[in-house]
């Protein structure tokens, strides 16, 4: 009954949320407006950025490109000079180059893949100037994204798909800033850390003394949440309590998990102006959610086997918070793996085989069940895309939708981000099980050592950040091979999106007909689906019967 009362709260707060983001990015008037436009002004004219010059798909990729490249660069020199600047009461030294380089990547493609500790690695400086700043850039760079690909369906005969520094401003100026305050002083309130003060120096019931972390935690964990960011303040991310103390902080750092991406597949169906349209698609996305929920709750609900034969049968609360329990655990895992936010309240690393199963579906699908903050919808459109194909082929029509003919271009561009994450992912688990280097980071052998070393590739390639954190990761090889993944799975996405944008915002409408095949009922919502889980299946099947399935299968003693 909880889980059910969460997602209709959470549904229920995405439609007016979606309705509003709209009318942000359509430049029309809200409640915000009289408060933020002379601010959005004062930024353009700081920026020097006319709002009114509008960008073709070529120009808006190039500026996407190019500020991500800036920011890898000043987020990478930022944890090398940590050492010598301010805001570092601990005294911590630069960060090594490998997992400087790393954490720049990942923190800059909203990924937040983490092979460090945050609170023995980060100075106060770099967590707020650095990671806290790309939590909010990278979540506005991925809402940008979807927004070229709507208006490549809304607009015709035009190469204009609006500006890449207006779309980015306005989601952080109108959409994660305010939700971000409003969440931080929630989180204040009920216990989480926000202070500049450095380590408390506490003495034990023992007698001796013990260093309890501090820091601005708060600011940092609202963002990290809404923004399908996920990288924690402190190592043990929201399972420490000075992240999540309580059940009211759990409950709306889960909600936050899912309020933004919901809240954008309701904004493409208002800005498309076929709501029944985002309708279908958010109906397809619930359904694969409530697949993996389901199952994942049913498998960590069952003891394990081996705790059985001593005497315990209260279901598998091992890497579980007790003051969270089973459910509110899953419903988070659940809910981060296929948001593509990876923070977690939990250690996936504990959960049983079918579970974990279950996580690596939801990132092997390349996170469309909701997904990134407008990569996954932008996914999402790409199976679409495909499945308008096959239909088409069915019917003997050219394929179409939202009025758009799908052409060879944009089947090529979609099926980029369908192969190349699949097969990266592949690539780079095979060489890391055939050298020195990658076999030495496996702490479990066998086929749970398997499941570590493709969790950390499924999690880069999309761009999710968790981890089976068995795997010890913060090794050149691991930091070098998971950076170069995020980067692939990242712009994988982003680039066939707004090119799929930019090749249809200069066709015509086709008028809707008789013969046209309709994309707002079940049928549609049921072959969606389909595709998405046989692809998936497909894909996937061998590593996932020799990983999750067969450690199952051992647990079960056969």
């Amino acid at each position: 009954m909880f889980i059910f009362l969460f997602l209709l709260l959470t549904i229920v707060l995405s439609i007016p949320i979606g309705r509003y983001m709209s009318k942000v990015f359509e430049g029309q008037r809200t409640f915000m407006t009289p408060l933020l436009s002379p601010i959005e002004r004062f930024i353009y004219r700081l920026i020097q950025v006319d709002e009114k010059e509008e960008m073709n798909w070529k120009k808006y990729a190039y500026s996407l490109i190019v500020f991500n490249l800036i920011s890898i660069a000043s987020l990478f020199l930022l944890q090398l000079l940590q050492g010598i600047l301010p805001l570092n009461p601990r005294g911590l030294s630069g960060v090594r180059w490998d997992t400087a380089l790393n954490t720049a990547i990942s923190f800059v493609t909203n990924t937040n893949w983490q092979s460090y500790a945050g609170e023995t690695t980060m100075s106060y400086l770099t967590q707020m100037l650095g990671l806290a700043v790309q939590n909010f850039v990278s979540a506005a760079v991925g809402i940008a994204t979807i927004l070229v690909f709507i208006r490549g369906f809304t607009r015709k005969n035009t190469d204009n798909l609006g500006n890449f520094w207006v779309d980015m401003t306005r989601s952080v100026l109108y959409i994660l800033l305010p939700l971000s305050i409003i969440l931080s002083i929630i989180l204040v309130s009920q216990g989480v850390v926000q202070t500049f003060n450095s380590y408390a120096i506490v003495q034990t019931l023992e007698g001796s003394t013990q260093t309890i972390p501090l820091g601005p935690a708060a600011s940092q964990v609202a963002i990290k949440m809404l923004g399908s960011n996920g990288g924690g303040f402190f190592n043990a991310n929201s399972a420490h309590p000075f992240e999540n103390p309580n059940s009211i902080t759990n409950f709306f750092e889960t909600l936050s998990i899912l309020l933004l991406p919901m809240s954008l597949v309701f904004a493409f169906g208002y800005m498309v102006r076929n709501f029944k349209q985002g309708i279908a698609i958010f109906s397809v996305m619930m359904i694969l959610l409530l697949m993996g929920l389901g199952v994942a709750l049913w498998s960590e609900s069952q003891t394990n086997p081996l705790m059985q034969k001593l005497g315990i049968s209260d279901g598998n609360l091992e890497g579980k918070e007790i003051r969270f329990g089973v459910a509110e655990s899953v419903l988070w895992s659940v809910a981060t793996t296929a948001v593509s936010n990876g923070g977690v309240n939990s250690m996936h690393d504990s959960t049983m085989p079918l579970t974990g199963l279950v996580y690596l579906f939801n990132m092997g699908t390349g996170e469309v069940i909701f997904g990134g903050l407008g990569v996954g919808l932008a996914g999402m459109l790409f199976y679409v895309i495909l499945t308008m194909f096959i239909a088409g082929l069915m019917i003997g029509r050219t394929p179409e939708f939202l009025g758009k003919k799908l052409g060879p271009e944009e089947m090529k561009m979609a099926l980029v981000p369908l192969i190349l994450p699949p097969a990266a992912i592949l690539i780079f688990s095979a060489i890391a099980l055939s050298i020195p280097e990658g076999l030495a980071g496996i702490n479990n052998p066998g086929s749970h050592g398997l499941s570590e070393i493709l969790y950390a590739y499924f999690s880069a390639l999309a761009n999710n950040g968790s981890a089976f954190a068995g795997l010890s990761a913060n090794t050149v090889f691991y930091n070098l091979t998971t950076g170069l993944g995020i980067l692939i799975g990242r712009f994988a996405t982003i680039i066939p999106a707004i090119a799929i944008a930019g090749s249809l915002s200069q066709k015509g409408k086709v008028p809707v007909n008789s013969a046209s095949f309709p994309t707002t009922g079940p049928l549609f919502v049921i072959m969606v689906t389909a595709v998405i889980i046989i692809i998936g299946a497909l894909t996937y099947f061998p590593i996932f019967a020799l990983g999750p399935g067969l450690e199952h299968l051992l647990m079960l003693g056969r």
